[in-house]
């Protein structure tokens, strides 16, 4: 029997199995805590078969990726000061696969595939969260949240961010049917309503961060390469200005104060102050990659009381880089600070190149969003997470050298005149 494995390989013919894929993806990485060693076989499986399809495309040029793996290298090797070796050294390595799943994603899903495969798969995630989730008490909140099937009203709202951002980006920035309108308007709707239950307040103003950073690149695309500069360097600043006027006015307690938030966020201030004091005593290399929340340890121990986590797991600092600070130290928040910079540069570059896209105004608006919400989640520093799955995703986009046009039809000839 003879099959056309390179179709699979190819972004251009692929759209059915990449929608699948990354629809699947999303569900498996939404539950996998609850269902386990299965879920994680089924992500290998959609993800690591397709190196067979055509490995030279798939693998591309390793040299490219340093800056990408370069952090979850760190993480498998803190095993050897970590104080939990085993769980470091399984969690580096389930890490650093799921960052290579992400990276073969980059090279044969096209970004038009990812957004009809996000959309699918976080409005199955958020019926099944409507179907069998529950509402729980947050006693630090005082108030009753609708968590879904997470357990967290964060876990949810970051879902329905997702589905709200796939769904406005699709109706107004992506050009497509009107079949394809109607169904991102009514999923992004479905995931507006998911919002709103979950109450999740980070959620909420990350996702108009993003919406209003794709507006402005947008905007930017309308002018020629050097005036998208000229007003990059104009706007980039007033926006500096103004949230620092925002910061001294009041009007950021005003805005937490509409989401029921204080200027504690919920007691997070603290939590950042206690993780900020523990990564000074390791302060170089760090605790071990996930070996700080273990149960038994006296720090660990003493936070999960002292915010009501009777569960004592699923737990942590509430933001991405004092989270990196305790588990891998200052060497491990540089090796990840270079993700984030090197990331929004290239999204940047894009942006202002000759040769920018709607789908990069599209990638650039995920990457603000996951950034905004470093500050306050750890979305990206967790293995089988949709965070870290569409974080490495962008970076192995970036990766990948600009194409032009012309290049693209090029490659895209020779791929149909390989043998079958």
């Amino acid at each position: 029997m003879r099959i056309r494995m390179g179709r699979i390989a190819s972004p251009d013919e692929n759209a059915v199995y990449g929608t699948i894929a990354v629809a699947a993806t999303v569900f498996l990485s939404a539950y996998s805590a609850i269902y386990g060693s299965v879920f994680i076989l089924i992500f290998y499986a959609i993800w690591f078969p397709l190196v067979l399809t055509d490995y030279r495309l798939v693998i591309g040029n390793p040299s490219r990726l340093y800056w990408v793996v370069g952090f979850g290298v760190f993480a498998c090797v803190s095993f050897t000061w970590s104080a939990v070796p085993d769980l470091s050294l399984r969690g580096g390595l389930q890490y650093l696969s799921t960052i290579v799943c992400a990276l073969i994603a980059s090279r044969l899903i096209s970004i038009r595939t990812m957004l009809s495969g996000l959309s699918i798969g976080v409005a199955v995630v958020l019926v099944y969260s409507l179907l069998f989730g529950e509402f729980s008490y947050d006693p630090l909140d005082g108030k009753y949240s609708f968590v879904g099937a997470f357990g967290s009203k964060n876990q949810l709202g970051l879902y329905a961010s997702l589905g709200a951002y796939t769904g406005l980006v699709c109706f107004f920035v992506m050009r497509s049917g009107v079949t394809s309108r109607v169904w991102s308007a009514f999923s992004c709707a479905f995931a507006l309503f998911c919002l709103s239950a979950s109450q999740s307040a980070t959620s909420a103003i990350t996702l108009v961060v993003a919406i209003a950073a794709v507006f402005v690149g947008m905007f930017l695309r309308r002018f020629a390469p050097p005036h998208r500069t000229v007003f990059f360097l104009v706007l980039f600043p007033l926006a500096i200005v103004a949230l620092l006027i925002c910061a001294s006015t009041g009007l950021f307690d005003i805005l937490l104060g509409m989401f029921g938030k204080d200027t504690t966020l919920t007691g997070r201030t603290y939590l950042w102050q206690r993780g900020f004091e523990i990564a000074q005593e390791n302060p170089i290399l760090g605790e071990g990659f996930q070996s700080f929340w273990v149960q038994g340890f006296s720090r660990a121990e003493i936070l999960w009381e002292q915010f009501y986590i009777p569960s004592r797991t699923g737990f942590h600092f509430h933001n991405t880089y004092i989270e990196t600070m305790v588990e891998l130290g200052y060497v491990g928040l540089f090796l990840l600070s270079i993700i984030v910079i090197l990331l929004l540069a290239g999204q940047l570059k894009r942006l202002l190149a000759t040769s920018s896209c709607r789908e990069d105004v599209v990638m650039l608006g995920f990457t603000i969003l996951f950034i905004s919400r470093s500050f306050v989640e750890i979305d990206f520093l967790n293995q089988y997470t949709i965070g870290s799955f569409l974080i490495y995703y962008a970076a192995g986009l970036i990766a990948r050298p600009m194409v032009s046009g012309q290049e693209k039809k090029a490659d895209s000839y020779a791929m149909s005149l390989r043998p079958v």
